[in-house]
């Protein structure tokens, strides 16, 4: 049943594709150079990090950046242009703008963070009156309407593309015709162990003559999201994460002693009743420590993760 319907889905996205490729609908511009990170499998692959070092890179170069977000989870109707971040100052909190526009916005310092449906509505909004000069897509490889002036392709290194199926079949959104507009391709590896990840780059770039870069993501420390103290190895933990792939997140917590494992489903909305059943140390996401943090819990901590690649390599080379 479920291939049956993959065709179906097969046809509207080729279709899609096919009008784009031809010409006959064409992408709309902005005054701004367009970058598009995304996947062609459903979530869990680790867009969010790479937008960040993307962002604090163009930063750090002095230009205006804007990230746009569909806003996946937010309470905010993503209908209309959401103006999370000017840059200087977050006007929603996590509930209302998502968790990863919020987190995004926490985390990009001086930059414009927007949800919308509408990524080009969204994308001229920023320009006209940000002045915004690069915007990055997050999540934005099938979103066609939208002009891009280099698309970012990202592979999880162990998951890869599944059963190599489309939806609901499988993992795929689309089919492999989305290779020939890639521009890039990031391999991030999901592993402690990057020796997978650095040679399935290495294949990778040479059957699809991409330039094609290793995105390392490590665990560095974990720390209560109210005060800051670091959970000491060894603790006795219940582990709580509502992100697409929990796997690796599981696994980065390979120095604590994990008594449960609470999986919900991703940009899952926290009430308070699932954080006070637990009288253990609760470790999670800092994607999921954003929707948490107001409830005021003391017993909350968040993994922070170090993400390792080179920008400009990946941007130039």
């Amino acid at each position: 049943m479920l291939k049956f319907c993959s065709m179906f889905y097969a046809v509207g996205s080729g279709l899609k594709n096919l009008l784009y490729d031809e010409s006959i609908i064409k992408p709309k511009k902005v005054n701004a150079f367009v970058i598009s990170v995304g996947n062609i499998t459903t979530g869990g692959v680790g867009k969010t990090p790479i937008v960040l070092e993307l962002a604090k890179y163009f930063v750090n170069k002095r230009e205006k950046v804007a990230i746009i977000s569909r806003g996946y989870g937010g309470a905010l109707s993503n209908k209309q242009i959401n103006v999370i971040s000017d840059g200087k100052e977050i006007f929603y909190n996590a509930k209302m703008a998502g968790d990863e526009p919020f987190w995004l916005a926490q985390n990009a310092k001086g930059v414009v963070v927007i949800t919308s449906k509408n990524r080009f509505e969204a994308a001229k909004f920023a320009v006209d009156n940000f002045g915004v000069t690069k915007i990055i897509l997050d999540d934005g490889l099938q979103h066609r309407k939208l002009h891009r002036d280099l698309d970012i392709l990202l592979i999880d290194s162990e998951k890869r593309f599944g059963n190599t199926k489309l939806l609901p079949a499988g993992p795929l959104r689309e089919g492999r015709e989305a290779f020939q507009r890639v521009d890039r391709v990031v391999i991030v590896s999901k592993n402690t162990d990057h020796s997978k990840a650095e040679k399935l780059a290495l294949t990778t770039a040479k059957k699809m003559k991409v330039k094609t870069t290793v995105c390392y993501t490590e665990p560095a420390y974990t720390y209560n999201i109210n005060n800051g103290e670091l959970l000491p190895d060894n603790t006795e933990i219940v582990a709580m994460s509502a992100i697409g792939q929990p796997g690796q997140f599981y696994r980065f917590l390979s120095n604590f002693k994990i008594a449960k494992m609470v999986t919900f489903d991703d940009h899952h909305c926290y009430s308070k009743s699932e954080i006070s059943k637990w009288d253990k140390p609760i470790v999670t996401t800092e994607k999921d420590a954003v929707k948490i943090k107001d409830f005021g819990f003391e017993n909350v901590y968040a993994l922070k993760l170090k993400t390792k690649i080179n920008i400009e390599e990946l941007l130039n080379g």
